[in-house]
């Protein structure tokens, strides 16, 4: 599993130009992708894992003291297979690394439900759909994480 983690000051998913999901207030915009050997508590490590990663600043400037958990800070998380894009051979990228939607919308699903239980507000684009993902990058602050060792 892969996921990039932008801290942000806003940000929003557009489909078909209506907004499915934003930021209520400055949070974190993922970018998440899904491989073939991701397993449910994969998804629920990385979901633990974002959600205590720390990535804001604390009181009196204090860097990288505070996580999304201390601060109460929104999620919006956004399927991307491309993530997984292999670009090594050729120019046209490969997604074979990229699990099948079958495989990768439950373990979103996973992600989400782990956060929430977590006590986080969490918002989402639409698996599978085009969407226009926009975001004021706040640093600029952005992390990959992979579960991968």
């Amino acid at each position: 599993m892969r996921m990039v983690v932008q801290r942000a000051s806003s940000g929003c998913v557009v489909v078909a130009g209506e907004v499915v999901g934003a930021l209520p207030s400055p949070g974190l915009v993922v970018l998440m992708g899904v491989t073939h050997t991701d397993t449910p508590q994969i998804a629920a490590k990385m979901a633990a894992k974002l959600w205590a990663l720390r990535v804001f600043d604390g009181v009196a400037g204090e860097r990288w003291a505070r996580s999304a958990s201390d601060l109460g800070a929104p999620i919006l998380l956004i399927s991307q297979f491309t993530l997984y894009a292999d670009t090594r051979k050729g120019r046209r990228p490969s997604w074979s690394d990229a699990a099948p939607g079958g495989v990768a919308e439950p373990l979103v699903g996973v992600v989400v439900e782990t956060l929430q239980g977590l006590g986080a507000h969490v918002e989402q684009g639409v698996f599978g759909a085009d969407m226009k993902v926009e975001l004021v990058n706040d640093g600029p602050v952005t992390i990959v994480l992979d579960s991968a060792p």
